[in-house]
């Protein structure tokens, strides 16, 4: 059930004390015991608040050294590319970062004059770096990047990326937070640190130009020539986010005099906002309700785009449909990449997560492609996309990367920039904007109902759905139709899933347990339409419930 003012501007109640939040950052002591104040890293690293202990400053320094030892122990002796995003506490953690970092004798490369950067342009300078000649004098680079994506205002957040430039995997995150957790445990005994003044004067922390190097580079990957000869009008929302400074300069490197920097401020509370579907302010541009006032401007525009705070995430909004679906733009990506890219290897394969559409599965069998399926996160993109064995690597959360014009990598991590510059590539080649293509996608492979549901589930349950075996579900049908598979390991890679997803001729359901809320996650489709996808919703509960007891 949607909040009654889900999608109308924020108002002052709605907004954080941005003194409070900073403040607890730097005073609230986390309390290892409790296991909501450990360091826990998700698919998509470490966050929480500083109200509740989740994310402080004593989170931040024992990562921080906790990223250090696992570099001592693995050899990595490059710089540490680190970026932050607009997010209240992202400042603070990046301070405390380089407090740690330096203190360690680990050389830095951050934003000429401190400013924010996207995750993408994180990932491309490691892999840039760790291509040239400077890696062979002193070795491969990583990167952290100190935000917690869409989330609340109130939420910080931290991910390591380690030399492959995409997101670490669990072997690695796995050994960091339990040093992290040790070092918590100890009161911090075990954590070099020095006065920020001092770490940032120190020539160990020098200035790259992420911002140049990324934009400079862009058409390398998309086809810029096309969109601006075609004259394109583009509204790049940037959502209060990180890449605000970077569409202003692709909109002056490129010469997009039709594009509109649009809401070109930042602002710690976001109050620029329209509220999310819960009745909160996320930066969210995959929901109608968080990309609101944008929508309201589509007929302004050919194509509206809108980023999340560390523009890893992509929205793409048309005059014509207005806020798409992130499967349907994927899969129209999808179609058109591997149709428009001869550059490409035969053998470039296409990377999906598991919950996204099935349409995807059948744009791919009709460009006569490989698709891999992955359990969720984009981590399990990232040696496909660094070798070119995938050329385009998606999850259903509108987060996405692909291979350069010749077939080299790009990012390994999710880059919502290319995204959205791929939609006005798109029109401007084919003269079509991407929900019309989709309109002729699924006329010709099918139109489906697609749904996420959340289900109540306590920590015991949601370890007892993410341990599940196939043996435990004696379901044949599944709204109707006979169960084709029943999977708890992904296909495409055989990583376990953490939960479970089963398949009919014509629909899917997918359960996972949520990192954070005392939830599993249901994700269902059917190409039977919405009633169909309420029947499977309803069984997939029955039937994910039944083996949880």
């Amino acid at each position: 059930m949607a909040h009654p003012r889900a999608g109308t501007p924020a108002q002052t109640e709605d907004l954080i004390d941005v003194d409070a939040v900073e403040r607890a950052y730097y005073t609230v002591e986390p309390d290892p015991a409790n296991p909501d104040q450990r360091v826990v890293f998700g698919t998509s690293g470490h966050r929480g608040s500083s109200l509740n202990g989740a994310f402080n400053e004593n989170h931040v320094l024992a990562m921080t050294q906790a990223i250090v030892d696992y570099r001592n122990a693995e050899g990595i002796t490059g710089p540490v590319f680190i970026g932050f995003d607009t997010h209240l506490l992202s400042v603070p953690a990046w301070r405390s970062a380089l407090e740690v970092l330096v203190a360690n004798g680990v050389s830095v490369l951050t934003a000429a004059g401190d400013e924010f950067t996207p995750t993408p342009a994180v990932s491309r300078a490691i892999l840039s770096y760790n291509a040239g000649a400077d890696a062979v004098e002193s070795g491969q680079a990583d990167g952290i990047v100190v935000t917690p994506s869409h989330n609340p205002p109130a939420d910080g957040g931290f991910k390591y990326n380690p030399p492959s430039g995409g997101p670490a995997d669990g072997s690695i995150t796995s050994v960091i937070a339990a040093r992290a957790n040790e070092l918590l445990e100890a009161g911090l005994d075990g954590v070099a640190r020095i006065p920020f003044d001092e770490a940032r004067g120190s020539g160990l922390v020098r200035d790259y130009s992420f911002l140049d190097d990324y934009v400079a580079a862009l058409r390398d990957v998309v086809d810029m020539d096309a969109i601006r000869d075609a004259g394109i009008r583009i509204g790049a929302d940037p959502l209060g986010g990180a890449s605000v400074a970077y569409w202003k300069a692709i909109k002056e490197h490129y010469g997009l005099t039709n594009m509109t920097v649009v809401n070109p401020d930042t602002d710690p509370a976001f109050g620029f906002m329209t509220l999310d579907t819960d009745g909160r302010i996320r930066m969210d541009c995959s929901s109608p309700n968080a990309m609101a006032s944008l929508i309201a401007q589509r007929e302004r525009f050919q194509i509206a785009t809108g980023n999340d705070a560390d523009a890893d995430r992509h929205g793409i909004v048309t005059g014509d449909a207005g806020l798409m679906n992130p499967n349907h733009y994927l899969a129209v990506a999808i179609d058109y990449l591997f149709t428009h890219r001869p550059g490409w290897g035969e053998r470039a394969a296409v990377g999906k997560t598991l919950v996204s559409s099935s349409l995807i599965d059948r744009v791919v069998a009709g460009i006569g492609r490989e698709l891999i399926e992955v359990p969720v996160g984009f981590k399990y993109f990232v040696a496909g996309l660094a070798d070119g064995s995938v050329g385009f690597g998606g999850e259903e959360s509108a987060g996405a990367s692909f291979l350069t014009r010749d077939g080299l990598p790009w990012s390994t991590d999710k880059d919502g920039l290319i995204m959205d510059l791929l939609a006005a590539e798109i029109l401007a080649v084919t003269g079509k904007t991407p929900s019309q293509r989709y309109a002729e996608l699924a006329a010709e492979y099918g139109t489906s109902a697609y749904a996420r549901i959340d289900a109540p589930a306590d920590r015991e349950q949601k370890a007892r759905l993410a341990a599940l075996s196939p043996e435990q579900v004696t379901a044949t049908e599944l709204a109707g139709e006979p169960i084709t598979a029943i999977l708890t390991e992904a296909p495409g890679n055989g990583a376990a899933i953490g939960g479970l997803k089963v398949t009919t001729e014509n629909a899917w359901f997918a359960a996972r347990p949520s990192g954070t809320e005392d939830v599993y996650k249901i994700y269902a489709e059917s190409f039977l339409g919405a009633e169909h996808l309420a029947q499977v919703q309803a069984e997939a509960q029955r039937l994910v419930d039944s083996v949880l007891v």
